[in-house]
């Protein structure tokens, strides 16, 4: 990470003509006017809408007309709706936005303050506070690494831009010619870890993604989707799924399998120990991450925009 020796402070009359917003909806009717209350009168605003049912669409045209808007009839999950609205953007940087985050110019300021100091960032993050005032850690090392750590209680944030290996989606600054090299987020993954693997496809290829603890944004924290038990399910079946899908990715089947098996039998146990002991919430919970292991390992795509999932094959590798 190497600052520029140019002059990195941002035009403050400007900072919104820089940046397209890019939101991926799905049920957010509840937290989307939060969320497009931050964003100045000049930004490029993108809704991908991922079938949602309690109007979020009429929502964002009453209350942003100029927004560009698109329906998808079937939810395409994250990473393809975000590829959807990513394609749409004709501005330097998109800063691509949870429903229930909230940014303000402050931040966006900051954002692109550190962009443009550090030219190499393809990716930057801001601090992430909950609705309490909480601090959300939104940095992490690389995904393969992360249960060597020990657990985060009580961390703060750093005292300044610092690379990391991995930057939470909830709220990103995505420099979009940096972009073009490093391609779209992978469509195969419906929902979870597709942060983690756009940051690791970012890293190799020479980019750095920054945390920058100066900018402030608000994150609700799955407040963009309804709570349901068909959200639960929909939610430990992936992260099972996505889970598998990048451990063959980047290590082959052989180390997928290493984990799919073990995983297979220890969420059957666990769902029958929470099911005898009336513990619904866990049992539902250790059922969906079975089913989502086991639909890993039976080929079923995740996301709808796939016809078939990847062999379990050598060549999915990546090194």
């Amino acid at each position: 990470m190497t600052p520029t020796t140019e002059n990195s402070k941002t035009s403050r009359a400007n900072v919104w003509q820089r940046v397209s917003v890019v939101a991926v909806t799905h049920h957010s009717r509840a937290v989307i006017e939060g969320c497009l209350a931050g964003i100045g009168d000049d930004a490029e605003v993108i809704v991908i809408d991922n079938a949602s049912d309690d109007g979020t669409p009429d929502l964002v045209r009453r209350l942003l007309p100029h927004a560009d808007i698109h329906e998808n009839a079937v939810g395409v999950g994250y990473g393809a709706g975000a590829n959807q609205g990513l394609a749409k953007v004709t501005r330097e940087f998109a800063l691509l936005a949870n429903p229930d985050s909230r940014v303000d110019t402050a931040a966006l300021e900051r954002l692109l303050d550190a962009a443009d100091a550090y030219p190499d960032a393809a990716l930057l993050a801001p601090c992430v506070v909950d609705d309490s005032g909480a601090y959300e850690p939104a940095h992490d090392t690389e995904l393969f690494r992360r249960h060597l750590l020990p657990a985060r209680t009580n961390e703060v944030p750093p005292d300044g831009p610092c690379c990391a290996d991995y930057l939470s989606g909830a709220v990103v600054l995505l420099r979009m010619a940096s972009f073009q090299d490093i391609g779209p987020f992978d469509d195969a993954i419906f929902l979870y870890y597709e942060d983690d693997d756009f940051c690791m496809r970012i890293r190799r290829k020479g980019y750095s993604s920054i945390l920058v603890p100066g900018a402030l944004v608000h994150h609700g924290g799955g407040g963009s989707v309804r709570p349901s038990a068909h959200y639960r399910w929909e939610k430990y079946w992936h992260m099972a799924w996505s889970r598998l899908y990048l451990e063959q990715k980047y290590h082959g089947p052989a180390a997928c399998a290493a984990i799919a098996w073990p995983n297979l039998l220890r969420y059957a146990l666990k769902a029958l120990g929470n099911g005898l002991s009336l513990r619904r919430a866990q049992a539902w919970r250790d059922l969906a991450r079975l089913f989502g292991t086991a639909g890993y390992l039976l080929r079923i795509p995740a996301s709808r925009t796939v016809t078939r999932a990847r062999p379990l094959h050598a060549d999915t590798e990546i090194r």
